[in-house]
């Protein structure tokens, strides 16, 4: 099978390689999907588990991307819950070979199934963004109806996630951005805007919930806005900020399929808008993943036609 590869750590994205590799096959619980569609976050490339496995031995050259869209074409032994033939969509194990190929290996607990209405390149784009707003919110920030919250970076890929999935649940939503971000962020459902080049974040007063996807001074100056009883989640860690009335926490985001269920369905009636931002080949994969600029959105690789 085709599938890219990085094998010098430091390197970026300029290290990438399209090669051929072998087929994975299904272990215990797992099932091996053709990939259709994959998502790529560029941090990913920082990450320790890119690298090397769970006890720190290299497994270079190793495969990025952790999101997918496909179809289920082997399952391994003792693995329930999903078909051959079935479309699925999830977020794969960390520390595993990934989503840029055209087949991976996955546990199949890590998946979810695909709509047939909702085609491969949204399901791709759902599960690091889709999932990591979900549980900042819900299981981290313990986010209900009437509170406020501050989500910072409202229109990228997770922010943008962010600021639907809070306005829905009944938030005051307030976005924070650059300047040209004003009418995206509101678009998306924000009643308020700051602009962190020009605002007083200070003016904000104090909220509920700070939704951190930027971290150093930003995380430090937000945690003096968490009202009494707050919290401060962010996706940057771990938290140096100190949240004197409240909660400052960070966490990594996990598969969950009932979640990814909920998030797929909000997509279906048009209560979740997507935020992608660039579509390419997989030929043209390794030019399109090298950093040109500001990106806005996710980055989708279109694995099959």
């Amino acid at each position: 099978m085709k599938a890219i590869v990085v094998t010098e750590q430091g390197a970026g994205t300029a290290g990438m390689r399209l090669v051929d590799r072998p087929e994975p096959q299904a272990s215990i619980n797992d099932v091996v999907v053709q990939v259709h569609a994959s998502g790529f976050v560029p941090t990913e490339l920082t990450w320790p588990s890119t690298w090397t496995d769970r006890v720190e031995r290299d497994r270079t050259p190793s495969i990025p991307g952790h999101e997918l869209a496909g179809v289920v074409t082997s399952l391994g032994y003792g693995t329930t819950g999903l078909s051959v033939g079935q479309r699925v969509f999830g977020l794969a194990d960390w520390y595993r070979d990934g989503t840029l190929a055209e087949y991976v290996a996955i546990e199949a607990r890590n998946l979810a199934p695909l709509p047939g209405d909702v085609d491969f390149t949204v399901g791709a784009s759902l599960p690091v963004s889709g999932l990591t707003a979900w549980q900042g919110l819900f299981q981290h920030g313990r986010l209900r109806a009437g509170q406020s919250i501050l989500a910072h970076g409202a229109a990228g890929a997770v922010g943008s996630m962010v600021t639907q999935l809070a306005r829905e649940a009944g938030a005051h939503v307030i976005g924070s951005g650059r300047a040209a971000d004003r009418q995206t962020v509101l678009d998306f459902g924000a009643k308020e805007f700051v602009d962190l080049d020009n605002d007083a974040l200070e003016d904000v007063g104090k909220v509920d919930l700070v939704f951190d996807v930027i971290g150093g001074d930003i995380q430090k100056r937000s945690a003096g806005l968490i009202r009494a009883g707050g919290t401060l989640v962010t996706i940057v860690g771990p938290a140096e900020a100190s949240a004197s009335n409240g909660l400052a926490l960070d966490f990594v985001v996990e598969p969950d399929r009932s979640q990814l269920s909920e998030i797929v369905q909000r997509v279906r009636d048009g209560r979740l808008r997507t935020n992608i931002g660039r579509v390419s080949t997989f030929d043209d994969a390794v030019a399109a993943l090298n950093p040109t600029g500001r990106r806005k959105g996710n980055t989708i690789i279109r694995i099959r036609p």
